[in-house]
C-alpha cells in the first residue's frame, strides 16, 4: 500500500516508437481503431463482444450488475460450461484437428498429440471417473502436477461437472500443498508419481504424500504414472485411498458426461497466490465472466485464429496457463502447445526448435527467459526457421527496451508485432497493452489501458497524474474477468484491492476502485509504463525510486544479460541501490564493466540512483517458475541471516552471492 511519503519518481528516457507490421494489421483479429472509442461509449454493454465469443446454454439477461460493489456479477443468469465451450462446440468443425501439442521430456521421448475428438473423450472419460470417486457439484478439487496433458484433461473434466479446481504449481513444497488444500477444504488431490525436469526424473508422489500428512480432513488421490513409460520408478505403492489415473480412464472407457450447466456466476476454479500476512489468498475466479475475459484478450490481443499453432511457454500452475494455454486458446478452437521442460535443454536452442519443428505461429513468454536468451546470444535462434512467427508477446514482469528490441530484432526479424501485457492473477487477463494491429509499440512500455478499461495513474492521494509523472495504477471500473472474492474472505478481499482508493461506506459503483499495487507512469499518448509492485520501490534520500527503471538502466548497458536490484540499508540515505548483475557471454565483470553500468544509471536517472554496490554474479536466486527472489538478495545487502530457499532451483547460489559481497 501506499504510505504517503512521497510521490513515485518518473525517471525513465524517452521511448522508441514502432508500427505495427502491415501484413499482420491485413489479416488481424481486431483491427478497426474505432474500437476505444465505441467501447467507452457502450460501456458496459461492449463485453457484450466477449460473451459473443462462447456459447451460452441460457443467455444472460443483464451485462453488468453494479448494486452492490465491490462484489460486481457479470452476465447474470447465463448458463454456460466451460468444458463444453472448450471442446464439444468444436467437434463438428474441428473434431480431427489437434487441440493439445504437448512436448515432454526426454527429448527422445515421443510427445503426444491430443485432436479436439480425442481430448473430449478423455475427459468424458476421467469426468465419469471423478464422480464415481465422489466428485460433486461445487466440490473443489486440488492439483498438484508438472506439465503434462493430464493437468488440462483435469481440468476441463472438473469443469464439466460442476467441481472448481485449485491447480499448485509443482515446484511449491508439501506444505504449500497441504495449507491450499486445508484452506480450500478440498477433499480431493489429483498429482503425478514424478516428473523430468533438464533429463533426470523427479520423485513428486513423496512430495504429495509429505503435503497430504498435513492436510486436517480425509482425501481421495489420483496418482498419474508419468515416469514408467521411460523405465524410471521411484517404486510407489498406492495407499487405500489412492487410484491410478490410467485404470480409472479404463474403467469408464467410452463413458459420457453430460456437461453440468453452470451460472455464469459460479465458481470455475480457485487460484492460491501469495498474500502480504503470509496466508496465501484464494483468489475465486467465475465461469462467465473469466472465461468471456480469457476468450476475448487471447483473440484481440494474442490475434489466436483456429488455424494456429500457439505457444505459450508458460507453466500451468500459474494464471497465465490456465487463461493462455487451456482456456482462452481451446475455447477459440486453436491447438496449442504445452512444453514440460526448460529453455536450455538438452541445449539452449530448445524453444528455438521447437518453433522451427511445429511450425508456431505466437510466443508468449517472460521477459525472465528472454534475457536468458540475450545472454546466451542470438546465434542459437539463427540456426533455425522461425519465420512461422506471426506476433510475440511478453508477461509476467515489465520489460526493458534493450531485451524488447532483441526479441523484436532476432525473434521476430522486426515482423512481428510485440505485445507487452500487464495483469495479474487477480485480474484473470490482460489488462494494459497494444492491440497490435492498431497501436504503435513503444519498448518498456505496456500501452494503453485495453478498449472498455478504464485504467489511472494516481497519486497518493488518489488524484490523476499529469503525463510525464508517475503514481499508482488504479482500475476505475469493473471488468469481466476480474475476481469475485477471496473464498471464504470477503473482508480481506475489500482490504487488499479496494480499501486504498475506495469510499468502502458507500453504494455507488464511482466510488469504488481497484489498486493493485503496482506505481506506473503514463505519458503524453496514454501509454502506461509499470514501474514494478509499489513494494519494490527504493527510498534513497526521500527519492522513491521504481527498481524496474534501475534494472532497466543496467540491462541497457553493452555487456549486462540481466540485473536485479534492491534496496539496503544506509546510515546517511535510509537505503541504497545495490546491484546484482548477470554479464552476456563474451563479457567479464571487471572494473570496467562497473564504472559503465554506474554511468549509465546515472545517465539515465540521476546521480541519486547510483548503485552503493554492484555484484556480478553468475546466476540470480530464483524460484523454479523464474521469478527472482529479491527478499534474498535483500537480505544479503543488509547482512542479514537468509531467508527460506527452499523454493528456489538454484539455492547454491545465494551463499556465493553472500560471500562475494560480505567479501
Amino acid at each position: 500500500m501506499t504510505d504517503g511519503d512521497g510521490q513515485l519518481e518518473a525517471r525513465l528516457t524517452e521511448q522508441e516508437v514502432f508500427e505495427p507490421p502491415e501484413a499482420f494489421t491485413a489479416g488481424a483479429n481486431v483491427s478497426d481503431p474505432d474500437i476505444y472509442e465505441k467501447f467507452e461509449e457502450e460501456w458496459p454493454a461492449c463485453w457484450e463482444s466477449a460473451a459473443d465469443l462462447l456459447e451460452w446454454e441460457s443467455t444472460y439477461d443483464q451485462v453488468l450488475d453494479d448494486s452492490n460493489p465491490p462484489f460486481y456479477e457479470w452476465f447474470t443468469d447465463g448458463k454456460l460450461n466451460a468444458s463444453a465451450n472448450c471442446l464439444d462446440r468444436h467437434l463438428d468443425e474441428r473434431g480431427d484437428e489437434v487441440a493439445i501439442e504437448w512436448i515432454g521430456e526426454p527429448v527422445e521421448e515421443a510427445n503426444r498429440s491430443f485432436t479436439y475428438a480425442e481430448l473430449h473423450r478423455e475427459v468424458n472419460e476421467f469426468a465419469a471417473a471423478l464422480r464415481e470417486l465422489g466428485v460433486g457439484e461445487d466440490d473443489i478439487v486440488t492439483m498438484y502436477m508438472p506439465m503434462i496433458p493430464e493437468l488440462p484433461i483435469a481440468m476441463l473434466a472438473c469443469a464439466r461437472i460442476g467441481a472448481p479446481h485449485s491447480v499448485v504449481f509443482a515446484g511449491f513444497s508439501a506444505e504449500a500443498l497441504a495449507t491450499r488444500m486445508n484452506a480450500a477444504d478440498s477433499e480431493y488431490l489429483i498429482t503425478c508419481d514424478g516428473y523430468y525436469r533438464r533429463g533426470d526424473p523427479l520423485d513428486h508422489l513423496d512430495k504429495a504424500n509429505e503435503g497430504l500428512a498435513g492436510v486436517e480432513h480425509d482425501t481421495s488421490t489420483v496418482v498419474v504414472d508419468r515416469l514408467s513409460d521411460n523405465g524410471d520408478d521411484f517404486g510407489h505403492e498406492l495407499t487405500d485411498d489412492q487410484y491410478d489415473y490410467a485404470d480409472l480412464v479404463e474403467d469408464h472407457a467410452g463413458a459420457e458426461v453430460d456437461p453440468v450447466t453452470r451460472d455464469a456466476e459460479d465458481m470455475l476454479f480457485l487460484m492460491y497466490t501469495s498474500g502480504t500476512t503470509g496466508q496465501p489468498k484464494g483468489v475465486k475466479h467465475t465461469t462467465g465472466g473469466y472465461l468471456s475475459w480469457a476468450t476475448w484478450t487471447a483473440h484481440a490481443v494474442l490475434d489466436v485464429k483456429p488455424e494456429d499453432t500457439y505457444f505459450c511457454a508458460a507453466d500451468i500452475g500459474w494464471i497465465t496457463g490456465h487463461s493462455y494455454i487451456v482456456y482462452g486458446p481451446l475455447t477459440l478452437g486453436t491447438t496449442t502447445m504445452m512444453y514440460e521442460g526448460t529453455p536450455d535443454y538438452p541445449d539452449r536452442d530448445r524453444l528455438w526448435s521447437i518453433i522451427d519443428e511445429y511450425d508456431a505461429t505466437q510466443l508468449y513468454t517472460a521477459p525472465t527467459a528472454i534475457r536468458a536468451f540475450m545472454k546466451w546470444g542470438s546465434s542459437f535462434p539463427e540456426n533455425h526457421d522461425l519465420s512461422s512467427l506471426r506476433l510475440l508477446g511478453t508477461v509476467g514482469e515489465p520489460i526493458n527496451p534493450r531485451a524488447w528490441k532483441w526479441y523484436y530484432t532476432h525473434i521476430g526479424n522486426e515482423e512481428c508485432p510485440i505485445v507487452d501485457t500487464w495483469w495479474q492473477t487477480e485480474t484473470g487477463g490482460m489488462m494494459v497493452t497494444t492491440l497490435p494491429a492498431i497501436k504503435d509499440m513503444k519498448p518498456g512500455a505496456a500501452g494503453p489501458p485495453l478498449p472498455g478499461v478504464d485504467v489511472q495513474i494516481v497519486d497518493a492521494l488518489g488524484e490523476e497524474v499529469e503525463a510525464g509523472q508517475a503514481g499508482y495504477l488504479t482500475v476505475q471500473k469493473p471488468w469481466p474477468g476480474m475476481l469475485r472474492t477471496l473464498y471464504r474472505n470477503d473482508e480481506r478481499y475489500i482490504q487488499e484491492y479496494w480499501a486504498e482508493y475506495s469510499d468502502t461506506e458507500s453504494d455507488d459503483p464511482e466510488d469504488w476502485v481497484y489498486f493493485p499495487e503496482d506505481g506506473a507512469k503514463i505519458d503524453e499518448d496514454g501509454y502506461i509504463t509499470v514501474l514494478g509492485r509499489v513494494d519494490d520501490v527504493i527510498n534513497v534520500s526521500g527519492h522513491r525510486l521504481g527498481t524496474m527503471e534501475i534494472e532497466s538502466a543496467i540491462v541497457g548497458v553493452e555487456g549486462v544479460a540481466e540485473a536485479a536490484v534492491v534496496g539496503g540499508d544506509h546510515d546517511l540515505k535510509g537505503e541504497a541501490v545495490y546491484a546484482y548483475v548477470i554479464t552476456e557471454d563474451g563479457y567479464d565483470g571487471d572494473e570496467g564493466l562497473r564504472e559503465r553500468i554506474i554511468a549509465g544509471v546515472e545517465e539515465a536517472i540521476g546521480p541519486i540512483a547510483r548503485p552503493e554496490q554492484v555484484v556480478f554474479t553468475p546466476d540470480l536466486p530464483k524460484t523454479r517458475s523464474g521469478k527472482i527472489m529479491r527478499r534474498l538478495l535483500e537480505n544479503i545487502a543488509d547482512g542479514d541471516e537468509l531467508g527460506n530457499t527452499s523454493t528456489l532451483r538454484n539455492p547454491e547460489i545465494v551463499e556465493d552471492i553472500q560471500r562475494q559481497v560480505q567479501g
